[in-house]
């Protein structure tokens, strides 16, 4: 039953060592608690769609909290950790940004508290809690009732600590110490927020934990037939004392209520001991494959059991779609693509990264009306959000936060923190049928093969992604410059993410990039040096803040011209994969960002390249996409036109081409003339052959 007011006094005046302020504490959290409380009632006697052996559901920790400022890092010396101690608590919700206001001044970052009050769920003997949180930038130090369990250094994907000490049936105090200061030489093209910017909760786990289980569907063929399965990926780690041999089963429902099943027994654990689970299981009936038009996904569940007694329970919705790169085109099952849409960041005016259900929704329904069907971020998306991108059909191109670090894989441990950085993205983001690819980096060197640390963590980066997902093609997104000779690091991998900024920015002095007139012959080159990898245009786009005419730069009418000659251009060249606008609303980026804007504009920390403005008001240009988008098949109706398609030249190159004909042309005449002339002398000639000798000049 809930808490009441009475049962918290109680619970205090039975505990004489617990001080006024946790007294206080505890009787402030009584309404807060009581969510929770019911929420865990239920997931006991009622859990969705398990049966009678499955453990309880997660439990929500959204309410409750409060929160507090340490902007001078004074909360560990004075015991902040214990929960009871604590200046200025406001009462706040997770998720939660520290600091929701991009001003120059915060983005350094700074130090938060949190702490939670709450009774503690029912145990089952030999089960337990853990604690899950779905996002905390950029570091998190965690404690429950005064006692810490752990901690987590990447800002961008999730974790999960066992709850020790979890006290059932009484208060226990959950206290989180965020810290979102920057590391020194750290560069991300996104704002610097903190917080608990995304969900926590509880889960229930058993002796033996299932870690990051992947339900992994994919078609093998053989001798003329196929056939589907899918690939149960996980690790299974024994926490208890004593060894214990554990089983893994899967149970996957198809749309029509089709159930295919199987189930594997891991190898005796020791105490301590981890070890890797993969299997197969045939899907049976007919195949209901996922597609944008037509989304179908599975009910997957997977348990982990020790003697038939299910431990955990994971469920997963996933869809049976192929994605591969064939011949240097990509396919979505079996079908050449041809992609438009926008990226996005998880940034909302007043609330940052800490995204209400409201403000994912809102999300959804700004690509859809944007007719995208692709989006792509620089860091793993919220689970609500490819949830939501698999049940809509909106394909993903993801990718972990390895941003211009190359600075940072120098050495074996920078290499190795990115290494998980990106093994942590991929396994959350591997279960969604929305997801064509995982990138792992964005805009390293452009030439991998001149610096061996970036080559060597590029290559493990590829191997690694491929094991931990072998469904889908890996890419890499790479910086555009032009003259760059063939790289070998970038055999690796299955496809290129161009990011493109030609007739924007001016690039280097020796490999200018400042005319879009350019962009086609680069795009070109790198088909003729990479002929068997899908390129697709990640990135393009231009500042829009004024009025005025579309030959300035940074005016709206620029941007939709800008736009619309991009898009011409990918249009006519066959053997592009498609292109991803950067962004669809602008978002919060760095203090005084210019973006390659015209002087002596006043800046603030906004990007301003997007098709909706920060406050939800789309520009002209998000209609000119949206138009192009629409009028864009999804499919290339004829694969065979990869191989033919030729561009359509634009004026500039015309001129180029009539140059080099004129030259030629010329070049010929003076062949013709060479040759008449040669004509006549030969006619000239003695007759018979005759030899003319010459008269001799003697020396003198």
């Amino acid at each position: 039953m809930p808490r009441t007011a009475a049962a918290s006094n109680e619970t205090c005046s039975l505990q004489p060592t617990t001080s006024v302020v946790l007294c206080a504490i505890m009787s402030a959290q009584v309404l807060r608690v009581s969510p929770l409380l019911f929420a865990i009632v239920v997931a006991l006697a009622f859990p969705v769609g398990a049966h009678a052996a499955d453990p309880p559901g997660p439990a929500p920790l959204g309410q409750g909290w409060e929160f507090t400022q340490d902007p001078g890092d004074r909360g560990l010396v004075a015991n902040w950790q214990s929960g009871r101690i604590g200046t200025n608590w406001q009462p706040t919700t997770v998720p939660h940004v520290m600091n929701a206001d991009p001003r120059p001044e915060l983005f350094k970052g700074t130090i938060g508290w949190y702490r939670l009050g709450f009774t503690g769920p029912a145990t089952a003997p030999g089960t337990g809690w853990w604690v899950r949180f779905e996002q905390v930038r950029r570091s998190a130090r965690v404690w429950l009732n005064g006692r810490e369990i752990g901690t987590h250094k990447d800002p961008y994907t999730p974790f999960e600590l066992p709850a020790k000490g979890l006290l059932a049936g009484q208060t226990n105090v959950l206290v989180v110490r965020a810290d979102n200061r920057r590391v020194p030489g750290t560069r991300e093209g996104w704002w610097n927020w903190g917080g608990i910017t995304r969900a926590a909760s509880l889960v229930p786990r058993g002796p033996v934990v299932l870690h990051d289980v992947g339900v992994l569907p994919r078609r093998r063929c053989k001798g003329g037939e196929c056939r589907w399965e899918t690939i149960v990926d996980g690790w299974l780690e024994n926490r208890s004392s004593r060894s214990q041999r554990p089983s893994v089963s899967l149970s996957l429902r198809s749309p029509e209520g089709e159930v295919s099943q199987g189930a594997t027994h891991a190898r005796t654990l020791r105490p301590g001991e981890r070890v890797r689970v993969r299997y197969t299981v045939p899907v049976r009936g007919d195949t209901k494959l996922w597609s944008p038009e037509s989304p179908q996904l599975y009910d997957a569940t997977v348990r982990t059991l020790i003697a038939g007694q299910v431990l955990q329970s994971d469920r997963r919705r996933v869809g049976l779609r192929t994605v591969s790169v064939v011949n240097g085109a990509l396919r979505l099952n079996d079908r050449v693509l041809d992609l438009r849409g926008a990226s996005i960041q998880e940034d909302v005016p007043g609330r940052g990264p800490a995204m209400t259900d409201a403000d994912v929704e809102q999300t959804v329904s700004e690509l859809k009306a944007l007719g995208a069907n692709v989006t792509r971020a620089h860091y793993l998306l919220d689970e609500r959000l490819l949830r939501r991108f698999d049940e809509e059909g909106i394909l993903v191109w993801s990718q972990a936060p390895v941003y211009h670090r190359d600075r940072m894989l120098r050495t074996p441990g920078q290499r190795s923190y990115e290494l998980d950085s990106l093994r942590n993205t991929i396994l959350a983001a591997r279960n969604h049928a929305a997801v064509i690819t995982h990138s792992v980096a964005n805009e390293l060197t452009p030439q991998p093969d001149e610096v061996k640390t970036t080559r060597l963590w590029m290559l493990n980066a590829a191997e690694l992604a491929r094991d931990l997902d072998p469904t889908l093609p890996v890419s890499v997104d790479v910086l555009s410059y032009p003259k760059i000779p063939v790289q070998k690091t970038y055999g690796a991998f299955d496809m290129l993410g161009i990011n493109s900024y030609y007739g924007w920015y001016p690039g280097k002095p020796e490999r200018s990039t400042a005319n879009l007139d350019d962009l086609a012959p680069y795009l070109r080159a790198m088909h003729a040096k990479y002929p068997r990898k899908a390129l697709v245009m990640t990135e393009f786009g231009a500042e829009a803040t004024e009025e005025g005419p579309a030959d300035v730069k940074q005016t709206y009418a620029f941007q939709s011209r800008y736009l619309e000659r991009n898009l011409d251009i990918i249009n006519r060249l066959g053997f592009m994969g498609g292109a991803i606008y950067w962004t669809a609303r602008e978002f919060a980026v760095k203090p005084h960002w210019d973006g390659g804007a015209k002087p002596p504009l006043p800046r603030d920390s906004i990007h301003n390249k997007a098709l909706i403005a920060y406050d939800g008001t789309p520009k002209p240009a998000f209609d000119v996409a949206r138009d192009a988008f629409r009028a864009t098949p999804l499919y290339r109706n004829d694969p065979a036109a990869v191989a033919r398609a030729e561009l359509a030249e634009s004026p500039a190159i015309i001129l180029r081409l009539l140059l080099v004909l004129g030259g030629l042309g010329f070049v010929g005449g003076l062949l013709v003339l060479d040759a008449i002339c040669l004509r006549d002398i030969w006619r000239s000639r003695p007759p018979e052959g005759q030899v003319v000798e010459l008269p001799r000049r003697h020396a003198a």
